[in-house]
């Protein structure tokens, strides 16, 4: 090929995770899209915000489900106990999605408050979808403020617990150390069961559930960690289901409460709303594949969306690119984290989106240098910065 001569169009699909805290997976998508663009303008780029039962999981599945709409709900409790707006999303099918992260979500807090924080809001977002006439209810589970097992949300239901004293214990995880008794027989009655969502596979207790795992995320030390993984022991000795089901650990063990108090039945947020979006379909058309999230690490493979698209790329033979926030992991294939080029982590969150059209840059000349063959495409052949 000549030097002066464009290179040859390929078909790129950058199908991102939200950046937590900092870009929505649309933002993402488009500022990595605009960077690649800058380079290889003749490619198709296509974008596809993806979600994988937490944050901006009602984001990819309105993209992709003709007849869906958004339900406003004013005044719902927040994590931190202040009111503020809610959304559900209503489905063809009288289905109802809701997005735990949107209401209860670590980002809606000022400070993190992991004893106190609580869900609440969720239960009360399900009783208007199920009063507005859905039959069935979709609950992304992922990105939780809070460590109660759900209990927020299932008292906003019609759940009752009290204390040894006969006195209901307040909220979060905190309220759910003195919790002595249970009783789900008033729960509000979901027709159509509720699906849970969920981005871990994370059990209730011990070294590898809810509050051991994800804990410390939300702001708890050592000694907070350990009383909250008792309370959570304490809630499942109530509650009667099992602790160690798949799952059980997701968004602060709502997993748990949801599965003990409706009989909820629990699947990959991620592959639930890969079939819907089509995604392998449309990994098998790319020539390319960037995937991202706010950050690469040791999880992410384990239930997460980013190692949910790498699986589905390397099935279809399909090449694939990460780009996060940061990358504390090998991801088997060229990884840049924003936190690189911007130099450290802090600069990196307070402009993600200036970085991340960067990171689509260096991609794009890296991966597919611009005046090389249009459809010579292999990350494994570069090291990347990563």
């Amino acid at each position: 090929m000549k030097e002066d001569q464009e290179p040859a169009p390929i078909r790129i699909l950058i199908a991102p995770d939200s950046f937590k805290g900092t870009l929505t997976a649309r933002q993402a998508a488009a500022a990595i899209a605009e960077g690649w663009r800058s380079v290889r303008p003749g490619d198709d780029v296509e974008l596809l915000p993806l979600a994988d039962g937490g944050e901006g999981t009602l984001d990819a599945i309105e993209a992709v489900m003709p007849g869906s709409a958004r339900c406003a709900v004013e005044g719902v409790t927040g994590p931190d106990g202040k009111p503020r707006r809610g959304e559900w999303l209503w489905l063809p099918g009288d289905v109802a999605v809701v997005e735990l992260a949107q209401v209860a979500g670590l980002p809606s807090m000022d400070e993190p408050s992991p004893l106190t924080a609580t869900p609440r809001g969720v239960g009360e977002l399900i009783r208007a979808a199920v009063n507005a006439g859905a039959h069935e209810v979709w609950l992304g589970l992922g990105g939780s403020a809070s460590t109660d097992g759900g209990l927020g949300a299932l008292r906003a239901l019609g759940a009752v617990a009290l204390d040894s004293s006969g006195k209901e214990i307040s909220d979060g995880g905190a309220g759910l150390t003195r919790v002595a008794s249970i009783d789900f027989s008033g729960l509000l009655p979901v027709p159509g069961g509720i699906k849970l969502l969920s981005d871990v596979t994370a059990p209730l207790t011990g070294p590898q559930g809810a509050a051991a795992v994800f804990g410390p995320q939300k702001g708890a030390t050592g000694e907070q960690v350990d009383l909250l993984d008792q309370a959570l022991g304490r809630f499942a000795t109530l509650a009667g289901a099992d602790p160690a089901t798949p799952g059980s650990g997701a968004a602060g063990g709502a997993g748990y409460g949801f599965m003990a108090a409706y009989g909820a039945s629990m699947a990959s947020g991620a592959d639930r709303i890969a079939e819907l979006v089509q995604l392998d379909q449309r990994i098998r058309r790319a020539s390319l594949v960037i995937t991202g999230e706010g950050s690469f690490d040791g999880q992410s493979r384990i239930g997460k969306l980013v190692g949910n698209v790498l699986r589905r790329a390397a099935d279809a033979g399909t090449p694939s690119a990460v780009i996060a926030g940061r990358v504390r992991a090998d991801a088997g294939t060229w990884a840049l984290g924003l936190d690189q080029l911007a130099g450290d982590p802090q600069s990196a969150m307070e402009q993600p989106a200036r970085w991340a059209v960067a990171a689509g840059i260096l991609a794009a000349q890296t991966l597919l240098p611009a005046g090389g063959p249009g459809a010579a495409v292999d990350p494994a052949r570069h090291a990347g910065p990563a």
